[in-house]
This record gives C-alpha cells, structure tokens and sequence, in this order.
C-alpha cells in the first residue's frame, strides 16, 4: 500500500513513517520540514514532498492508496497564536484534501484528531466515550470538530474516514517535543529538580504513548472495510492524574540521586479535566497499548537525563517557541513565509 502521511516529519509522524516502512508499505511524507530532514530520509520506499497542506502539490496523490493525515497546528497555544492559519490548516486544508482524495480515488482517510473535543463536556465522574456530547473550548478543538464533520459528510462508498481523537500524547520520539504534560514534567524535573502542580495536580487526563498511538493510526489503515469506514475512535492508553505522573518523574530522578520536590501552584484560568474510554478502538482491531508513563519516564530520563540541562530548552523542542523563532526569521528566509498567515489564492 502506498500511504501519503501529511504532518510525517512531526512528533507523531515522525514514529509513524517507520513503522510503515518497515511494514512493506510505500510511504510519501508531505511536510513543510520545520525541523529540518527527518531521520528516516533516504529510507527506501519514502518520498520527501516539502509543501504546505493549504496548497497541495499536483500529483501528490498519484498512486496513492491511503492518506494519513496528521498535518496542522497541534496545541491550543500555536492555535491561539494565530487562530486564522490554524482555521486554514486544521479546517479548511483537511476538508480540502478530503475532497481531492475522494476525486482522486483514494479510498481510506485516517484524520488524527483530538480527545480535547471532549474538554467541556463532563466533570471527570463520568468516563467519555465515542457516543459522549462533544463541547470544544478553544481555536484548536473547534477547528478539530469542524474537520471530523466534513469528513464524515463525504462518506460514502468510495471514501472511509477514520477519526482517531487521540489523548495527551508522550514518550520518546526523534522529533521530540517538551510541551505535553509527561515530558514538560521530566524535562522540568532534569532542569529545575521540582514540579509544579496546579491545584494539587487532581485533575484527569486521557494519555497516550506515542509508540503505541503510531501502531493505532497503522492498524486504522490496513484494516478491513466494515471494522473501520466511518468510524471515530478513542485512542487512549491510560488515564492518568497529573499528580501521578508527577510522581512517576520524581520516583525516577531519584535513582539518578536527584530529589524532585512536589509543590502546589494555583489553578490557571482554564482547567482541564476530564477521562475518556479507549475500549472501542482496542476491542475492535485487537490492539493493546503496552506502554505506561513509567515506562515512558525510564526511556525519556535514560535518553537526556544525562545530557547539559540548558539543551532541554532550546526552542525546536516547543512547537510554539520554534514557529515563533521561524516568523521572527522570515525576513532573512523567505522559504519561511506562510507559517502562520493565510495563503491567498
């Protein structure tokens, strides 16, 4: 199967192209390369296409069997940033890639979506399931609502999204990110030895390793018609409680002989909590998620805990930092242009 992975040069994708490949199938990875080459270049059976989703190369879709589609703004933070790129990246570009797929006949379409349509919807009693009332709050959840609706409105039996509302992910990955709540916690721990829980660190999260996330999206593409077109998912591992992971962090910065305090902040503005049931997804395709925040923690503080504390700030590891670091560039790299601004046609 030939698999176009938009967004492949990410976090998320970055595990995922891989995997594919590894699996015999062709991958072409459409990216805009923010972070320079991935590591998996000049693998055999990849091709590199260096664009924009808000405007789609000709031919891109050629020969192509299946889209994965993980491309576009990824926090609340880069969305609010500039809610209209967001709106352009995240809405409009996957309603228009849909449409291109359909005319092209590219029959399967895995959209990663997110569990943060779920945020407003319940206290944290109530465990949320794929049936539960959806209440984005915020530019990035509402534009991930607007694209799970324009997809499913498209199918039909020529075209079969498949909507994975992914949880908070985390774990290791080549393009690593510090900006999810396990791995803030363990960079947090390595550089400053305390961490900081925001009204006691009580409130529930929907977690997922990145490694386990990335086998989710691969069995959503090869699995049979009837188990997946149309249908929306919940990729959850675990649901966790802040202050459990926190704690996780500290119990494995001890072994390294660094104590990590536990202090209490005041809650932000906004706060999130909320649980959400991953059964459907593992009972359907047979999937199980192997990966615990422990065994996540061991290999993140394995890998930089022992690395100059102040590499854990550089910018290429905060989406938000390293796009605003690119736009403050753009006078001087004109291949910067558009990051955050419309494209007018």
């Amino acid at each position: 199967m030939r698999v176009l992975v938009t967004g492949g040069a990410g976090y998320i994708g970055s595990v995922l192209v891989p995997k594919l490949l590894a699996r015999g199938h062709q991958v072409r990875v459409l990216d805009r390369m923010f972070w320079g080459l991935p590591h998996y270049a000049g693998q055999r059976g990849l091709e590199l296409v260096n664009a924009d989703v808000r405007r789609m190369p000709e031919g891109v879709l050629d020969g192509v069997d299946a889209v994965d589609h993980l491309a576009g703004f990824s926090n609340d933070p880069t969305a609010e940033y500039s809610p209209d790129a967001n709106w352009q990246m995240n809405a409009v570009a996957t309603e228009t890639i849909a449409r291109l797929c359909h005319a092209a006949g590219v029959r399967r379409f895995v959209f990663g979506s997110s569990c943060s349509l779920y945020d407003g919807a319940a206290d944290a009693e109530t465990l949320l399931n794929e049936e539960s009332a959806l209440a984005p709050r915020g530019a990035y959840a509402t534009s991930k609502r607007y694209s799970e609706e324009a997809l499913l409105a498209q199918s039909d039996d020529r075209f079969e999204p498949v909507i994975i509302r992914q949880a908070t992910v985390y774990g290791l990955s080549p393009r690593m990110r510090f900006d999810l709540v396990v791995n803030a916690f363990v960079k947090d721990a390595l550089i400053r030895q305390r961490l900081l829980l925001h009204g006691g660190g009580h409130m529930w999260r929907p977690l997922i390793a990145v490694d386990d996330l990335a086998e989710a999206h691969i069995a959503c593409l090869e699995a049979p018609s009837e188990l997946v077109a149309g249908e929306t998912f919940n990729a959850v591992g675990e649901n966790h409680q802040v202050r459990e992971l926190a704690e996780v962090v500290a119990a494995e910065l001890v072994k390294l002989g660094k104590p990590v305090a536990l202090e209490t902040a005041p809650l932000p503005n906004l706060v999130r909590d909320y649980r959400c049931s991953g059964h459907k997804l593992r009972e359907r395709l047979g999937l199980q998620f192997t990966t615990t925040p422990t065994i996540a923690v061991e290999q993140l503080v394995a890998e930089y805990g022992r690395i100059p504390v102040e590499q854990l700030g550089h910018p290429r590891y905060y989406n938000i930092a390293w796009m605003e670091l690119l736009e403050r560039a753009r006078p001087a790299f004109a291949a910067m242009d558009n990051i955050f601004e419309p494209i007018e046609e």
